[in-house]
């Protein structure tokens, strides 16, 4: 039974940052305690560094409690910094993205991947074309309409053509942004670079994050290390885990037991580029290693994962017989949200996207904060979800333990 939990949390590409998260993470504990009927309370956001943040959670059912150490690492600012640069700047590199995974052959390994997964990326490149198209388009209209009706010189329309063009750019922003075609183009360049490990903005938070797995694991403080990557954040996880290997050879060979989850994983589509050879060697270097768990959540209805897809062989690393990782872990989000709900929001990829590290609706299988705030190990709900669901009694407290505490009062 886990009585104290280290989390460390690797959020996907999102601005809002450690703030943001723990007041998500607030609310959605509410609802957790709907559902479950627990004791439960969040402390405080502490900073501890530009690159960390934590909070702690005590929850206590009958028989049980459990103290989590939820640490943040913080990209906030990194992700912020990228979203700062340029539009102009931006749109450049997303459009020299989207040329390179073409010729590279990478869109085409992505479609055969996952064609859901390629299929939205292909949604947002092409509002990126059109978005840009509709600007130029738009300049001509209004130059040759100048030229035509008023007899502009030809310097003149040039230049009226182009400023039209970037006055309608321009205005169209707000519109890319809350469609989040912005952030996507913004960050698939970034992604691009981290996986083949040119400079990014990534590095740090990786070696930050795999000093302190090592530190938290020596520490001997919890029962279980878990590292969350969710999103694109499964991909600076999995790079932080395999360089915590390095770091310490012996990491997870004795206690604390370390897991890796990844929910939303983004790591394929990292991985299947030919320069990504970065990516591939932290893949191969979770496969091979017994001693950390690595925990690959797919879900079929999130248009943002890659369901039923090996995340190791199907990448292009084969390390045959000496494969331990990753156990896959098949969830399903119709278990997990009230049916109302999941109609209204069926077509919101980003909020379903999301589901898999907020509460549930009802009692399932996969239920994030029972993860993360539970007794029982992650080992137990990603080898038998239904069988750990099931220890469970209406209040919450573990049959076995107390079926183990009737046998103990019976004997005397």
């Amino acid at each position: 039974m886990i009585r104290r939990r280290h989390v460390l949390y690797v959020e996907g590409y999102d601005p809002q940052g450690a703030a943001g998260y723990h007041a998500l993470f607030a609310r959605e504990l509410k609802r957790f305690l709907r559902v479950w009927p627990l004791q439960a309370s969040v402390g405080e956001l502490a900073v501890d560094s530009d690159d960390l943040a934590h909070w702690t959670i005590e929850t206590t059912g009958p028989g049980w409690q459990v103290v989590t150490r939820y640490e943040f690492v913080r990209l906030e600012a990194v992700i912020s910094a990228n979203l700062a640069l340029p539009i102009a700047r931006q749109v450049l590199r997303g459009g020299r993205w989207m040329l390179d995974d073409l010729l590279s052959g990478t869109s085409f390994r992505i479609f055969r991947a996952s064609w859901r997964f390629a299929l939205h990326l292909f949604l947002f490149q092409a509002m990126l074309i059109v978005w840009v198209a509709i600007s130029l388009a738009g300049g001509a209209v209004i130059a040759w309409s100048a030229a035509a009706f008023f007899g502009w010189p030809a310097f003149a329309v040039a230049l009226l053509a182009a400023v039209a063009a970037i006055a309608i750019f321009a205005g169209l922003v707000p519109l890319a942004e809350r469609w989040m075609v912005i952030r996507i183009v913004n960050c698939w360049p970034h992604l691009r670079e981290f996986g083949r490990g040119a400079p990014s903005g990534y590095n740090r938070p990786v070696e930050v994050l795999a000093q302190r797995i090592v530190a938290a694991a020596r520490s001997g403080d919890a029962d279980e290390i878990l590292i969350v990557g969710h999103s694109a954040g499964s991909a600076a996880g999995v790079a932080a885990v395999a360089r915590a290997l390095e770091l310490d050879p012996d990491l997870g060979r004795h206690r604390p037991r370390v897991t890796y989850l990844t929910v939303g994983s983004l790591v394929p589509a990292l991985a299947l580029h030919p320069a990504a050879e970065r990516m591939r060697a932290a893949i191969r270097r979770l496969a091979v290693d017994p001693a950390v768990l690595w925990v690959e959540c797919q879900e079929h209805m999130d248009v943002m994962n890659f369901w039923g897809f090996d995340p190791v062989a199907g990448c292009g690393v084969d390390v045959g017989a000496q494969r331990h990782n990753p156990t896959i872990w098949n969830v399903r989000l119709r278990d997990m949200l009230a049916p109302a709900f999941f109609r209204r929001f069926r077509w919101s990829f980003f909020r379903l996207h999301y589901q898999l590290v907020m509460a549930n609706h009802v009692r399932a299988p996969y239920d994030y904060f029972m993860l993360v705030c539970g007794p029982l190990p992650i080992a137990s709900w990603a080898k038998d979800p239904a069988g750990a669901l099931a220890q469970f009694d209406a209040d919450a407290g573990l049959l076995e333990d107390r079926a183990r505490k009737e046998r103990i009062v019976s004997s005397e």
